[in-house]
């Protein structure tokens, strides 16, 4: 396991000093990347299972919960493009440090106002946060593990995958129990604020995202212009489209379709828990592999056969559908591997996530509205799917390019 003062990127002094820090600060890491893992999908997704009860608090109107509901994506793609800025600037243990003081804080603050407005703004400080956090963690992969990077994008995409999983099982399960949602909603913020505690520590050993010696800093503005940089923008709003059109519509699809509302709920929390294992093996797998096309279109093919299942039987089969569904939605974990192996540098790996995310956020963003206004139209379930199983076949067209061994940094005009 590489320690801070011994990554690529960064300066080592020597001695007996350094080496105790390092071997000190190591596991510190690692505690440290899981639980800020664990933090970056509740405060987009915990509020979802409480709406109703949001909105009935705070008299909330249609148009305001929409707000309120498009908050995390827009956060991914604006705030998440300042992250690498941030971090050369200040450090990027610190940004992220900051960062989980802004999720926690935001979700402490909004689960005790009266306030609405109040309330979609401390929700957006936690959604910041939460971005920002989001695009810098390949980064800190890059620098402190550069040779697990395959191992260490499973560990923290499998801990994101339970936190995901949690914030959608237990919201109201702990709402109802210990008095309301505020409660429920509350409880993330206590693990925001645990999974700041290591952080506090790791200030101390602050790096910023470099280059290698004799470079400058790899820019955001650059990777844009690179086709590499464009086409893991595409790959990730492509599967992001896909995860929060399912996340944000499946539970009415199963409802409409004849299950409970309880059990729809458990039908989208299995498509969020089968990432929890895929999450643990396939970025390994990927990352062996020098050109792993294999690996992506395997996972891809099975949103198209999932659909095609819903549009058969969604009803009688519909675990079977929501598990490759799932499976498909690992294609996540997946990209964000890639964006670790296509660049040399923390630095440059730090900017690629930061377009890879904000920009593919911004595509996404189109996705659970799209779908919606399609339902509508057609009155049923059966066009929706058809629209996702047809926006998922390109996933496949730019998996041959983003697969192929690469570095951003080779694209660059300098």
């Amino acid at each position: 396991m590489t320690a801070p003062q011994t990554t690529r990127g960064t300066t080592s002094t020597g001695g007996a000093g350094p080496r105790r820090t390092a071997a000190l600060a190591a596991p510190l890491l690692l505690v440290g990347v899981l639980l800020l893992s664990l933090n970056l999908r509740p405060a987009a997704v915990s509020v979802g299972p409480v709406l109703d009860e949001v909105r009935d608090a705070f008299g909330m109107s249609g148009a305001t919960a929409g707000l309120l509901t498009s908050l995390p994506v827009l956060a991914f793609a604006v705030f998440g493009a300042f992250a690498p800025t941030a971090a050369r600037a200040v450090g990027l243990h610190r940004v992220t440090l900051l960062a989980l003081l802004a999720v926690g804080g935001g979700l402490l603050g909004r689960a005790v106002t009266g306030s609405e407005t109040v309330f979609l703004g401390l929700s957006l400080l936690a959604v910041a946060g939460m971005a920002m956090a989001n695009v810098l963690l390949p980064s800190l992969v890059k620098l402190h593990f550069p040779d697990r990077i395959g191992a260490m994008t499973a560990a923290y995409t499998t801990a994101l995958a339970v936190g995901l999983t949690a914030s959608l099982a237990l919201t109201v399960p702990v709402a109802e129990a210990f008095g309301g949602w505020r409660t429920g909603l509350g409880l993330w913020a206590v693990l925001a604020l645990v999974a700041a505690l290591p952080w506090l520590g790791l200030v101390a050993h602050d790096r910023r995202p470099a280059g290698e010696p004799g470079t400058r800093a790899v820019r955001y503005a650059e990777v844009a212009r690179t086709p590499l940089g464009l086409a893991m923008a595409l790959f990730f709003g492509l599967q992001s489209l896909q995860a929060y059109a399912v996340f944000g519509w499946f539970a009415q699809l199963w409802r409409d379709s004849g299950w409970s509302p309880t059990a729809a709920g458990l039908l989208v929390a299995l498509v969020a828990a089968v990432s929890i294992p895929l999450s643990l093996w396939l970025p390994r797998l990927l990352a062996a592999r020098e050109n792993p096309l294999s690996v992506l279109l395997a996972v891809i093919a099975c949103y198209p056969v999932g659909y095609v299942g819903l549009l058969v039987a969604p009803y009688s089969l519909a675990p079977l559908w929501a598990v490759l569904v799932g499976t498909g939605c690992c294609t996540f974990p997946l990209i964000l591997t890639l964006v670790g192996l296509r660049a040399r540098t923390p630095g440059g790996t730090a900017a690629l996530s930061a377009f890879t995310q904000s920009a593919g956020y911004l595509l996404a963003a189109a996705g659970p509205f799209a779908i919606g206004v399609v339902h509508d139209a057609s009155g049923g379930w059966d066009l929706p799917v058809v629209v996702l199983l047809v926006l998922s076949l390109p996933l496949a067209l730019v998996a041959t390019y983003v697969a192929k061994p690469r570095a951003i940094e080779d694209q660059l005009h300098r």
